[in-house]
């Protein structure tokens, strides 16, 4: 029970520091009303704003793909059970792949479309159908599998070198419940939510006030976050004295149920859930990033467009499968000092005094001079240096800075760019 305590301690810390950076970036989004490539400018400069909105755009489709499979490999776990399919499977290949595969991938890659495509009203109309629905799936999956193992617990019955092993893919390798693995947990939580840091202004601008802004996170990261872990833990518990196996990913768990309803319940569950996630996280962030690149030729609609045709050709060689992955979190490390630059340009800079109309002239206080703000872009390499450079390419720095990359890109990039800046008048 020890651990047990210690575990909802460390996940109470970190969705406390999600909500509140959340709310860092949501209260920007409220009060001026823009998307993040556009309040970038205040930072970055007028077309400067162009790169760090480039990167976001860049993880996005990259992820955007990685999601798309990994709800379509759902799929495929649940098409495999019908009569003749398992054999399709594995005789029949398209695009390096096994054409099921390539079916499903497409089938998910096109829902996604269709509801971007028809505007950012339909996004939040199926975030509020989709939210609901998960955990109802979530809450039947709990219960029948702790029915089932007549065990209700929160993961203290599984071995540690066991929960080690699973979890190894994850960069934890010390024993649940210490310190260094709680620290661990919680930094790799916050850092999860770091493309969202940079783009959650895209979504808190349509907020009605900032109250609204604070309860709707309050609800949907502490509370939520907190007790979707506590559902999460007891279903894989359950599932372990069902099946001997840590099962951490539902698609996993419906594979062993016998039952066709379960299993497609679980399958639902994951695709509703990574479709949710994916659509937030990567389509519209993309959308929006690659607009404001050329917005005379590129609208949301067109932007989202050049995401999921990305997304698309990138499946064949499925590059979030191979060493691409190290490249794109790479590249996605640098969103650290981009967020505390950012921050500290709104809060500490400028006190939240925004001249918004100057945001959209191109010869306008956010110029810089040539349209690209040259102490900005310093900052970032600083924090970069940190935060991506050495950790990534070099092995000048401890073995676990890597875990805590993000933060140290935050506090360094901020803290360069408040100190070249402080002194200027704004």
């Amino acid at each position: 029970m020890r651990e047990l305590r210690e575990l909802r301690s460390g996940d109470r810390a970190g969705s406390l520091v999600i909500y509140w950076l959340m709310t860092l970036v949501g209260v920007a989004g409220v009060r001026t009303g823009v998307p993040f490539p556009v309040l970038a400018r205040s930072s970055f400069g007028t077309f400067g704003a162009n790169i760090p909105a480039l990167v976001r755009g860049l993880v996005a489709c990259f992820w955007y793909g990685a999601q798309t499979a990994a709800a379509s490999g759902a799929l495929v776990a649940l098409m495999i059970r019908w009569p003749g399919m398992l054999e399709f499977h594995k005789s029949s290949h398209m695009l390096g792949h096994s054409t099921l595969e390539v079916i499903c991938y497409v089938l998910v890659w096109s829902a996604q479309l269709l509801i971007i495509q028809r505007g950012m009203e339909t996004v939040r109309r199926f975030q509020d159908w989709a939210g609901p629905a998960v955990w109802l799936m979530m809450l039947i999956l709990a219960i029948y599998l702790v029915v089932k193992s007549l065990r209700f617990s929160f993961g203290s019955e599984i071995p540690q070198d066991v929960l080690i092993a699973a979890t190894r893919d994850a960069g934890i390798t010390t024993p649940p419940g210490s310190l260094p693995t709680l620290m661990a947990v919680a930094a790799t939580w916050i850092t999860y939510f770091a493309a969202l840091y940079l783009n959650f202004c895209d979504f808190s601008r349509y907020a009605t006030s900032e109250r609204a802004l604070r309860v709707g996170n309050i609800w949907g990261l502490p509370v939520n976050l907190l007790a979707f872990c506590l559902v999460a833990g007891v279903t894989t518990t359950a599932a372990f004295h069902v099946y001997g196996e840590v099962l951490l990913h539902p698609d996993q768990i419906s594979a062993k149920f016998d039952s066709w309803f379960l299993a497609l319940l679980a399958a639902l569950t994951f695709v509703v859930a990574t479709l949710g996630i994916n659509v937030v996280a990567n389509f519209v962030s993309a959308a929006f990033d690659f607009s404001n690149a050329a917005p005379r030729r590129i609208d949301f609609k067109r932007g989202g467009l050049i995401a999921a045709a990305i997304a698309l050709v990138l499946y064949p060689w499925a590059p979030w499968d191979t060493g691409a992955a190290r490249f794109v979190n790479f590249i996605g490390s640098t969103m650290g000092p981009i967020f505390g630059i950012m921050m500290v340009d709104y809060y500490l800079i400028r006190r939240t005094r925004l001249n918004v109309a100057d945001l959209y002239r191109e010869n306008g206080e956010f110029r810089f001079g040539s349209g690209f703000h040259g102490k900005a872009f310093l900052a970032l390499f600083v924090g970069m240096v940190f935060s991506s450079i050495l950790p990534t390419f070099t092995s000048v720095l401890p073995a676990w800075w890597g875990t805590y990359g993000w933060f140290f890109g935050v506090l360094i990039g901020g803290a360069s760019y408040w100190m070249m800046r402080r002194g200027d008048a704004v």
